[in-house]
């Protein structure tokens, strides 16, 4: 093959591999009807990450962790209980973070 297509399929690659990243949602994700909760799972439980100490589903460390989140029925999360008076939240928490 001559450099120009060697250049081309890379090319070519490179942008379809792109365009797969940027357009791949999680299944769980695109799920009608349901909400991102932070703070409500246990250890080990969460749907995928938030922040810092989670990459994805599994991955968080502490019970309630505020930055990882689980899919709740929509209009659910900020009504979820938990001990010591904690609530899910829609939006990412400062509390039960992971050590650093």
């Amino acid at each position: 093959m001559t450099k120009k297509i060697w250049t081309n399929a890379a090319i070519a690659s490179a942008l379809t591999a792109a365009a797969a990243l940027t357009t791949a949602v999680p299944a769980h994700a695109a799920k009608a009807g349901m909400d991102k909760c932070y703070g409500v799972s246990l250890a080990g439980e969460n749907d995928c990450a938030a922040g810092p100490g989670t990459s994805c589903e599994g991955t968080s460390t502490v019970d309630y962790q505020g930055n990882a989140w689980t899919l709740v029925p929509a209009g659910t999360c900020d009504s979820i209980e938990l001990p010591d008076g904690r609530v899910g939240s829609l939006d990412e928490l400062d509390r039960d973070l992971p050590d650093a």
